[in-house]
C-alpha cells in the first residue's frame, strides 16, 4: 500500500466560497473536521445499531454504540444483508440527516446554487474479517451519471481511524477522466488499477476520522476503502451525493438505492413529511 499524506482541511474556507470552489478543483475533495455535531452522528449510529442487534449482527445493552460485531462477516449480497439493509432504508433519520443544515450551507457555496440532495442514500456496514470485499478503487460517475459535478459525501457514524477502514482518496485524480475498469470485489463490483495513476504521480490522501468529520469528493474522483483490521467492530458510514440544483440528473438518483421497494413503502412511518418527495419542488433537468 502506497503512503497516506494527510488531507488538506478546509474548515477554514467556509466562508470563502471562490477559494473552496478553488480548493475543490485542485485536489478533488473537501475535507472538514467537526462539520457535523455529534448528537446528529450518534443519534444515527444509535438507529442503525439498533437494527443491527435485532439481526443479531451486534452486541446490545451497554456495548451497544461500541459497535462490538456478534458473528459474520456479512456483506452486500448475502441473502441475510438485505432484511438489515431495508430497515436502514425506512428510516427516516438516515434519509433526514443528508440533509443536515452545515452540509448544505457548505454545498451551496461550493456549488454557487441551492444544492439538489440526492435521495438515494447508502448506508454502509463494514465488518472486521472482510478484507476480500474491502471497497476497490473507483470512480463514482460511472454508477451515478448525470452531471459530473456531483459530489458524495462521505461521513462515518463514529470515530474511524485508518485500521478500522475509512475512505482514502487519489487527490488530483478527477482531472484524468474516466479511467478503464475492472471486475471487482466490494461494493460497485467495478475496480481501478491505480498503479499508472500512482507512477504519474498522484498520492492517496486519507486520516484517522474523528466524530463529525465528513468528505466530500468529485464523482470522477478516484477513491476506496482500507480495510477494517479492527478485532470486532464494525465501522458504519453513510453516503450521500449533491449536485448544483440546474444540472441534470437521471431517474436511478431518485430512486432508492437497489430500488427494492417504492418510495410511498420507505415512508409508511415517517412522522414527518418534509423530506418526502422533496426533489419534486425543483425543476429538474431529467436526463
Amino acid at each position: 500500500m502506497a503512503r497516506i499524506e494527510p488531507f488538506n482541511v478546509s474548515n477554514h474556507l467556509l466562508d470563502q466560497p471562490d477559494k473552496l470552489q478553488e480548493q475543490a478543483w485542485q485536489d478533488g475533495y473537501l475535507f472538514f473536521r467537526g462539520l457535523i455535531d455529534a448528537d446528529s452522528i450518534y443519534n444515527l449510529r444509535l438507529d442503525f445499531l439498533g437494527i443491527c442487534h435485532r439481526h443479531g449482527w451486534a452486541k446490545g445493552g451497554d456495548a451497544l454504540m461500541d459497535g462490538i460485531r456478534v458473528g459474520g462477516p456479512f456483506m452486500e449480497g448475502d441473502d441475510g444483508y438485505w432484511p438489515v439493509l431495508d430497515e436502514f432504508q425506512c428510516l427516516e433519520s438516515f434519509h433526514a440527516f443528508a440533509h443536515h443544515p452545515a452540509v448544505l450551507d457548505m454545498l451551496d457555496k461550493l456549488f454557487g446554487e441551492k444544492t439538489l440532495v440526492h435521495p438515494r442514500n447508502i448506508g454502509r456496514i463494514m465488518f472486521p474479517e472482510n478484507t476480500k470485499y474491502t471497497t476497490p478503487a473507483h470512480q463514482d460517475f460511472i454508477h451515478i451519471r448525470g452531471t459530473e459535478e456531483t459530489y458524495t459525501a462521505w461521513i462515518p457514524l463514529g470515530g474511524c481511524p485508518k485500521d478500522m477502514g475509512g475512505l482514502i482518496v487519489l487527490a488530483g485524480s478527477h482531472r484524468g477522466g474516466i479511467y478503464p475498469v475492472k471486475p471487482a470485489f466490494g461494493a460497485g463490483g467495478l475496480g481501478i488499477d491505480t498503479a499508472p495513476l500512482e507512477t504519474e504521480g498522484l498520492c492517496w490522501a486519507g486520516t484517522d476520522y474523528e466524530v463529525g468529520d465528513a468528505l466530500f469528493f468529485h464523482s470522477h474522483t478516484v477513491h476506496k476503502a482500507l480495510p477494517n483490521q479492527s478485532p470486532d467492530r464494525i465501522r458504519l458510514s453513510v453516503d450521500y451525493r449533491y449536485q448544483g440544483c440546474s444540472k441534470p440528473v437521471t431517474e436511478g438518483s431518485l430512486l432508492p438505492h437497489f430500488n427494492r421497494m417504492p418510495w410511498d413503502e420507505i415512508y409508511t412511518s415517517w412522522k414527518s413529511t418534509q423530506y418526502q418527495y422533496y426533489w419534486n419542488a425543483f425543476d429538474l433537468n431529467r436526463v
